[in-house]
């Protein structure tokens, strides 16, 4: 008899091998399917009902957890039974026309160009400070996401032209531009390590074994530089690349350039980018707008 245990690892085969998802999307699919076979006990997946589907978002959202969160589970479990439906020739989708909570609205927080510039004036000759402000460079420089950066690679980058190549969400690749001070960084560094002898291999943001430096590790390296650089918040990693995403925008007003070079499959992920400070408004009106430009005329 086929039990829920394997139908999870067909499906889960099926999401590796054939949608080809990233190891971290793999790993939220087998939990959110956990999820749902220890709040929804039937034994038999084709007895699943929409009763039963909103009952245990109702659970989760008892428990406290966070909006974004269920609609990740709904939307895995969506595509489970869309799988099953298409494979196993189950008769519905218990998942179809329900939605998750409604998830609140926070702006992303930046640094503001002043504080962006703090932050990497670094001028320490310690063993990884030249790595380390390699990669804050390319973070603002660039937008990429964490898991992208820790992997690039000596072939993935063209300091010539200025740009690298990263394989983002969805295993999509896309180029991204580099700025003259990223590229200044990344090849001070690059010199760094030929100096130093630290072992050479095909990634660029190594640790001093030629390891790919760790998530956590960058991250920890990140909140120990903005403290010494004097910066009164926690700054994170993906601060620097909403900062990169709202300064580009600000700046530029192409909300679609940015859209891809920041990787979003729908430019309405982006359009959060899109807050502007009051005085920065205010400034845009009194240019643009025939009434405020003459205002004082009499």
């Amino acid at each position: 008899m086929v039990t829920q245990k394997d139908i999870a690892e067909k499906f889960i085969a099926h999401i590796e091998k054939e949608r080809r998802l990233s190891a971290h999307t793999v790993k939220n699919y087998q939990r959110d399917i956990t999820t749902l076979f220890s709040l929804v006990t039937k034994p038999h997946l084709e007895d699943f009902s929409p009763h039963d589907i909103r009952k245990a978002i109702a659970l989760l959202n008892r428990k406290g957890m966070a909006s974004s969160s269920i609609a990740r589970s709904l939307s895995t479990w969506r595509s489970l039974f869309v799988f099953l439906v298409e494979t196993n020739g189950f008769k519905q989708n218990p998942c179809l026309g329900i939605r998750a909570p409604k998830n609140k609205k926070h702006l992303p927080k930046t640094l503001t160009p002043d504080e962006t510039a703090q932050l990497l004036d670094i001028k320490s000759k310690e063993k990884f400070s030249a790595r380390d402000r390699a990669i804050f460079e390319t973070f603002y420089s660039s937008g990429l996401r964490l898991s992208e950066l820790v992997m690039v690679t000596t072939d993935s980058l063209d300091l010539q032209a200025g740009t690298v190549r990263v394989v983002g969400k969805g295993n999509k690749t896309r180029i991204v531009p580099l700025g003259k001070k990223a590229i200044e960084a990344i090849n001070d560094w690059l010199e760094h390590k030929l100096s130093k002898n630290v072992p050479e291999t095909e990634y660029v943001f190594t640790n001093e074994k030629g390891m790919p430096i760790s998530p956590r590790t960058l991250q920890h390296r990140l909140s120990v530089w903005a403290k010494k650089q004097g910066l009164p918040q926690n700054v994170h990693p993906h601060m620097l690349r909403h900062s990169f995403a709202s300064h580009v925008l600000q700046s530029s007003g192409d909300l679609r350039a940015v859209q891809e070079m920041l990787g979003h499959a729908s430019i309405s992920t982006t359009q959060i980018y899109t807050h502007l400070d009051w005085q920065h408004l205010a400034k845009v009106y009194d240019q643009a707008h025939p009434r405020a430009k003459n205002k004082n005329s009499k």
